[in-house]
């Protein structure tokens, strides 16, 4: 793909800065009074926030695989991690369009350190990702790279303790969710990945000083991914007795799907007294400060090579997490807000800082924002939609909706969602449906699906919902015209071909 409409020496550097499981309300930027994310809040301040940024599922790899080609899930097959993978693609299919290899035919040097998680044969270097192989879904602690960085610079070995775990409905020990790291932060695994960067960085700004070569640097972190697991300063960064508990803790399931009753025991929550939930929100927060000072070490660096000023930098992450949210931890089947809304940032050089943006965007936009940076034509990333106008201030037409979805972690369980300004819709085929109110409901704790009150609401969505999936071709929609009313259809639903005529108005 060659660049077309823009200038090469136009093209903009990218660095693209990336977190898993990531909350948005862990931010100062977002309102949270006890964050410590000086970086990310500057970030915010000199570039555009987008208050309603959603992934486009709440899991690792489909979303991650979402961003490389600009395709929904749905689309794109690659639809469960391959830790838990229970029968679905386990890697993108040949010949998929993705922005990394359009990047490198098109001039580009292309970087990732860190996470890279979509799928399990191949790997970042075979999308044309220079950079140290890091595989898994958590810090590979014992990688050959990071175990030569610690005995470079006589830094000690990985060694935890306090460990927070709850009882597991079986009996057994649930999943490790925190823990007390014996290392300093300059033996961190992200105080590595940030100075693997930094190195990378000034490799990439030579290269571009001395052949006008642009580049695009991912920075991937692989927390605050739980377990939470932090030295010292930051284990014990947030008093658990500031943190306010979320609101959902309160959760009954009453009226919900029952996976949601199964996960949280899957997680453990309510063998866990609450002062423990606490304390796992204040390590959380903990945590993310740990990765902002990592970041604020990238940013100095970008001003001490003199890259600010042609540098685009994308601050997002995969998906939310739970962290004790309607007694539930990690994420899953359940698409509420704290999964699905998260946080995005974007710096454009030369557009305005301070720009706040309502809009329903999503990870997927990403793609045709990178692509349109590089001079690069964005059509092939089919489910995304550039940025730049947003960015830039412009008033433009957007689409006043967001539709999400999810297909399984543990299991398969397929879901769609529909979220507009006031009201969100969940289609669960196995189970109960979900409506809430965001106006009056906030924490999604009351599934008004079934309230009579609701009935022009509910039509109305499950109406929009449906001629979404159906123009995207996302076959969902099926299961949709014979079990709720999405009103007239023009086409035979039994997809026999036999019987048009009875469905033609």
């Amino acid at each position: 793909m060659t660049p077309t409409g823009t200038n090469s020496t136009a093209r903009k550097n990218i660095l693209f800065l990336m977190t898993d499981q990531h909350r948005t309300d862990t931010l100062g930027a977002y309102g949270n009074g006890l964050a410590h994310t000086p970086a990310l809040d500057e970030l915010a301040a000199t570039g555009t926030r987008f208050d309603r940024w959603y992934t486009p599922t709440a899991i690792c790899t489909p979303a991650r695989a979402s961003l490389l080609t600009g395709q929904a899930p749905f689309r794109h097959k690659l639809l469960a991690n391959h830790e838990r993978n229970v029968g679905y693609l386990e890697d993108l299919p040949e010949g998929r369009f993705t922005f990394s290899h359009a990047l490198r035919e098109s001039g580009y040097n292309c970087g990732l350190i860190g996470k890279w998680h979509v799928g399990n044969e191949r790997t970042a270097a075979d999308y044309g990702f220079d950079g140290p192989e890091l595989p898994g879904w958590h810090n590979p602690v014992d990688h050959p790279d990071y175990l030569a960085y610690l005995s470079e610079r006589g830094l000690p070995p990985y060694k935890i303790s306090d460990r927070v775990r709850g009882t597991l409905p079986n009996g057994g020990p649930g999943n490790l969710l925190a823990a007390r790291l014996h290392q300093p932060v300059e033996a961190t695994f992200e105080h590595y990945l940030a100075t693997r960067a930094i190195e990378q960085l000034e490799r990439y700004a030579a290269d571009s000083r001395e052949r006008d070569r642009p580049f695009f640097l991912a920075l991937h972190f692989f927390g605050p991914h739980l377990p939470y697991i932090l030295p010292d300063e930051y284990f014990d960064l947030i008093d658990p007795a500031d943190v306010e508990l979320p609101r959902s803790i309160a959760e009954t399931f009453q009226g919900k799907p029952p996976v949601q009753r199964n996960y949280s025991a899957h997680w453990t929550f309510d063998t866990m007294p609450i002062e423990t939930t606490r304390k796992l929100i204040a390590v959380y927060w903990g945590y993310v400060a740990l990765i902002d000072m990592q970041i604020g070490r990238v940013m100095d660096a970008m001003k001490r090579l003199g890259l600010v000023d042609d540098t685009a930098v994308f601050f997002t992450c995969d998906h939310g997490e739970f962290t004790g949210s309607h007694r539930l931890h990690d994420k899953g089947p359940a698409m509420y807000e704290d999964i699905y809304r998260t946080p995005g940032l974007l710096r454009v050089p030369g557009a305005p800082g301070g720009v706040v943006r309502p809009e329903f965007v999503s990870l997927l936009d990403c793609t045709a924002t990178i692509l349109e940076l590089a001079g690069l034509d964005p059509k092939p990333a089919v489910d995304s939609r550039s940025l730049l106008p947003l960015v830039h201030g412009e008033e433009v037409a957007w689409e006043e909706d967001i539709v999400c979805e999810f297909h399984g972690h543990h299991f398969p369980y397929p879901q769609r969602m529909l979220r507009d300004d006031r009201y969100k819709l969940v289609v669960n085929p196995d189970s109960v449906n979900e409506l809430y109110d965001l106006r009056t409901d906030p924490d999604e704790l009351r599934n008004v699906y079934a309230h009579p009150e609701q009935t022009e609401v509910r039509a109305r969505m499950m109406r929009r919902l449906y001629d979404v999936l159906r123009e995207r071709g996302d076959n969902f929609y099926h299961w949709m015209t014979s079990m709720y009313d999405v009103g007239e259809v023009g086409h035979d639903p039994t997809l026999s071909g036999l019987d048009e005529s009875t469905y033609q108005a």
